[in-house]
């Protein structure tokens, strides 16, 4: 376990078949990071939303284990569209009739709301993948001191983050009545609930209610991560500076007209990405609290604190930082490797649907795509994306975990 004094946090966003890019971001720094430290990298706390849910369960249940980093790259490198999810006519007949609020017959014995998607493959992986067993080992023993992970509750449209830790409960976040926090011992439904994309995935069923993506609400977990007491935290986002540029430029018309084109903007609309305006808040914080130690003294801390830990339970401090994203432009990203499996479009009716229509469009309606495209060639892109970024800030890691 790293020095008790200063908690390392890794933040893990949603979006989808993207995931892939934090797990070669992961590999990296288990791998490259921890040969440079002559050490093994350990996270005290890991915090997930969608499918950054799952991949941070992973982390939680692979502790401990060198070679992690590669594991996550090779399940996400083994997957194929078709066993993943599927989509079927009848799916797509069902559909007016799902969004009109019919619920038809349920095999799960009502824990699943029906998504256009079956994804029994997804939620068998998860289940089989993720080591469920060392997850609840590592935190009851104190090697992980914290995993939270956060869905949307239906019903309410609260964001519910789930926290498991060896303490005696979850931490409070702050006064925002649309975020609650509960105490739990987190299982595959849970991780399955965080990444259930509306009308997309099926939503999942916890104790009494409904849940679906968490990253509708809150799509970069820091603040979690900062309640469960962590004093650094390696953020990974999955949108890329190249897409924030691209959606302030006005699309043409005849593109935006286009079914998939809008379906792409609509999931980047639902799962926007807060984390740089958090980012920024609490680097403006840090510089608040260095300026008042270098003003009033080392004795400044304790003295605001003693309100503050009395009112919100733990202190203020300075928490580093290190945010590492994509370097390009995802959607294109799942463009350039549909277009390059043209030639060999085989497989089940949803894959050749799919390059059929991209064979004659525009790159840009990709977005869609970039989140649905659970695929090996599209996560080694990814991966190979993650891996070159991370490599590029490699002593800023080195000195993160060093610190």
């Amino acid at each position: 376990m790293s020095d008790a004094s200063r908690r390392t946090a890794v933040v893990l966003s949603g979006g989808g078949a993207r995931g892939a890019y934090e797990a070669g971001v992961l590999s990296y720094v288990y791998s490259e990071v921890s040969r440079r430290l002559g050490r093994q990298v350990h996270f005290d706390i890991i915090t997930g939303t969608s499918v950054g849910a799952i991949n941070a369960c992973y982390l939680a249940g692979a502790q401990g284990d060198a070679q992690c980093g590669q594991r996550l790259a090779a399940i996400w490198r083994s997957l194929s569209f078709e066993s993943v999810m599927s989509l079927s006519v009848p799916a797509l007949a069902r559909l007016p009739w799902q969004l009109l609020g019919g619920r038809g017959k349920d095999s799960t014995g009502g824990r699943r709301l029906r998504g256009l998607f079956n994804t029994q493959g997804l939620e068998a992986l998860v289940r089989k993948s993720v080591r469920w067993d060392l997850l609840r080992r590592n935190i009851d023993e104190g090697d992980l001191l914290g995993l939270a992970v956060t869905a949307t509750e239906i019903a309410s449209g609260r964001s519910r983050v789930f926290v498991d830790c060896a303490g005696p409960g979850a931490p409070v976040c702050a006064a925002d009545p649309l975020v609650v926090t509960e105490p739990a011992q987190i299982g595959p439904d849970h991780a399955l609930a965080s990444a259930s994309i509306p009308l997309i995935f099926p939503a999942i069923k916890i104790g009494a209610r409904f849940f679906s993506d968490g990253g509708l609400r809150m799509n970069t977990p820091l603040s979690p991560a900062l309640r469960l007491g962590a004093d650094k935290v390696l953020v990974i986002g999955l949108k890329s500076l190249a897409e924030d540029a691209a959606e302030l430029v006005a699309s043409r018309e005849a593109i935006a007209q286009s079914p998939l084109y809008l379906a792409g903007k609509a999931l980047n609309a639902l799962l926007l990405d807060r984390v740089e305006y958090d980012l920024d808040r609490m680097r403006l914080f840090n510089d608040i609290l260095r300026n008042g130690v270098e003003a009033f003294g080392d004795g400044f801390l304790e003295r605001i604190n003693e309100p503050i830990v009395a009112h919100r339970g733990r202190p203020y401090r300075i928490v580093d930082s290190l945010f590492i994203r994509p370097s390009a432009d995802l959607g294109v990203e799942a463009a350039e490797c549909l277009r390059s499996q043209l030639r060999s479009a085989t497989g089940g009716y949803l894959r050749r649907s799919i390059l059929r229509y991209l064979a004659d469009s525009d790159v840009s309606e990709a977005d869609v795509l970039s989140y649905l495209y659970f695929d090996g060639c599209y996560a080694a892109r990814l991966m190979e994306m993650g891996r070159r970024d991370a490599a590029a800030v490699d002593d800023e890691l080195v000195e993160f975990f060093e610190s």
